[in-house]
């Protein structure tokens, strides 16, 4: 097994630059507050657009994290893409999450939806139907489908979508990210049970988060 690195999300790329050069210019200015303002403003930037390699499970029936963060909300809802009742788990990354987001079991892409809309705190129940968002299909490999939500929260302002309808992924494999404060909902289809509980902490790609059951 090979062990973790972390690489950066090309996202981050211009933010970085322009803190560090920030830091090293008024370093040189010989303005100590700025530089380190600068300094520090560079080293959010490294720690949120970090994005570490992942040790995804092999196991057979399982569906892994979409997301980093911590599972706020367990329930049966609607469906935004098929209009299924669905288990819905709720997942809120904090700015100190990765977030870079994953497909939680192999499968092709077969819709993607955009939502323009407000940014409220992503927390919020709300915020699943009023804020922006981006809703994917993911059909797996037993003909079943599952939904996606990357929802946009107070301070994230940018959904990245990296995929396109018909790309077909492997668990685990990312396909996009939100900046800063974010949510990820998972539409679990039927025949999977939850392994995971509200209050939880979770690894995008590699937290087992349902399992299905013995047919």
């Amino acid at each position: 097994m090979k062990p973790p690195y972390c690489a950066l999300t090309p996202e981050g790329y211009p933010a970085i630059f322009f803190s560090a050069l920030g830091a090293l210019v008024f370093a040189m200015l010989d303005c100590p507050v700025l530089a380190v303002l600068f300094f520090v403003l560079c080293w959010f930037a490294l720690n949120f657009f970090r994005d570490p390699e992942r040790v995804v499970p092999d196991e057979e029936k399982i569906a892994v994290s979409p997301a980093d963060g911590r599972v706020v909300k367990l329930e049966r809802r609607e469906d935004p893409i098929s209009g299924e009742n669905r288990l819905c788990i709720c997942i809120f990354m904090n700015v100190f999450n990765v977030h870079v987001n994953r497909v939680p079991v192999q499968g092709t892409i077969t819709d993607i939806k955009y939502y323009p809309g407000k940014f409220f705190n992503a927390s919020l129940d709300k915020a699943s139907k009023d804020n922006e968002r981006c809703a994917y299909q993911l059909t797996d490999e037993q003909g079943q489908t599952w939904t996606f939500v990357q929802i946009a929260g107070l301070i994230a302002r940018r959904i990245v979508c990296r995929v396109e309808k018909g790309d077909t992924l492997a668990r685990g494999e990312r396909f996009g990210m939100i900046r800063f404060g974010s949510r990820v909902d998972l539409y679990v289809p039927d025949g999977y049970i939850p392994t995971v509980s509200c209050g939880q902490e979770v690894l995008g790609g590699q937290t087992v988060i349902a399992r299905r059951l013995t047919e």
